[in-house]
Parts: structure tokens; C-alpha cells; sequence
């Protein structure tokens, strides 16, 4: 009996999603992919590459981001949506993967399609890094969080409360609805 694989090259470098569909990385756009498929992998993810003081998925990241950044709380749910497909890179390895980069930015511009977001707002942005500098404070070794002191980035006023996969799906997916209806 031959075993399913979760990678293919059928048409393109593919994975299969939760849902069943296949995300083809070179052309996203032609997938049926979920937000049940992004609220599943981001909670599925750990942020820091695995080196926080314990499990802190992206999903709770985003919950968080969309929290604080007001006005534009949809696409700050979404902002790290791509990492549902592609994991969380570190920046230092993105640096050096360029042609990553590139598979990110047209996943990324599919996604926002899908969702009816023309661009990421600059304020999602600065949202992200304030996030980022309480959190580093938060989950990661004393010190870590010392470039935001040094740019002059103030930690935002959340608290990670390490949700567990399930906890952040389900968090993440009410929230989106709760911004979807509200856009009605």
C-alpha cells in the first residue's frame, strides 16, 4: 500500500493543506485555501524558531498585533498569514534566502486577495514591532528585547498568555469572524 505525501510537484512545488486543498507556492492565487487553513498553521506554529521559554504560536502573535493596531485590525490579523504555509523564518534567514523572500510576497499578495485587503498598512507594521519588543520581554532570555529601547519602540500593553494550538485556532478564527462581520 503506497502512503500519501504531504509535498507534491505535480504542477508546481505543492503542499496539502488541512482542508484537502493544494497550495501550489508558485501560484497561489489558484488554491482554495481556508482561513481554517491559515488559523491552523499559525496556531501550529512556534514563534522564535522553538527558542522561546515555551510554546508561543503565530496565531496568538496575530491576535495580538490585531489587537493593539486599531483601525486596521483585519489586516493586522493577517499579517503573518503566509507563515500558516511557509513557517516563521527568522529575519537573519530571510536575509539570506532571497528567493524566499520572493515566494512570501506573492503568497502574501494572495492571501490579502482573498481577504479583500489591497496592502498592508504601514500602521500594521509598527504594530508588529511593538508587539514584538512585549514579547521578547515576555517569552524570550532577559536582554532580547534591547534593540527596541535603542529605536525608540515602545512595548505594546499585551500580555502572551501561550495559548495552546487549539485555544489560538479557535481564538484566531473567532476574531476573524468578528472582523469580517463587522466589515459587512
Amino acid at each position: 500500500m503506497m502512503k500519501a505525501i504531504a509535498v507534491s510537484v505535480g504542477t508546481g512545488p505543492r503542499i496539502r493543506l488541512q482542508s484537502g486543498a493544494w497550495l501550489d507556492l508558485l501560484d497561489p492565487e489558484a488554491c482554495e485555501f481556508t482561513i481554517e487553513d491559515i488559523a491552523h498553521g499559525l496556531a501550529h506554529t512556534c514563534r522564535y524558531a522553538g527558542q522561546a521559554d515555551g510554546f508561543f504560536s503565530v496565531a496568538e502573535h496575530s491576535l495580538l498585533v490585531s489587537a493593539v493596531c486599531i483601525g486596521h485590525e483585519l489586516p493586522a490579523l493577517l499579517h503573518d498569514a503566509t507563515e500558516a504555509f511557509i513557517g516563521d523564518v527568522t529575519r537573519p534567514l530571510k536575509q539570506l534566502l532571497p528567493e524566499y523572500r520572493q515566494i512570501e510576497r506573492t503568497l502574501e499578495r494572495a492571501i490579502l486577495a482573498r481577504f479583500g485587503i489591497e496592502e498592508m498598512p504601514a500602521e500594521v507594521k509598527e504594530a508588529d514591532l511593538s508587539v514584538l519588543a512585549a514579547e521578547q520581554a515576555q517569552v524570550m532570555p532577559e536582554g532580547t528585547d534591547f534593540w527596541a529601547a535603542e529605536a525608540g519602540i515602545p512595548p505594546a500593553p499585551v500580555v502572551v498568555e501561550r495559548l495552546t494550538p487549539q485555544d489560538a485556532k479557535r481564538r484566531f478564527l473567532e476574531r476573524y469572524r468578528e472582523l469580517a462581520a463587522s466589515a459587512i
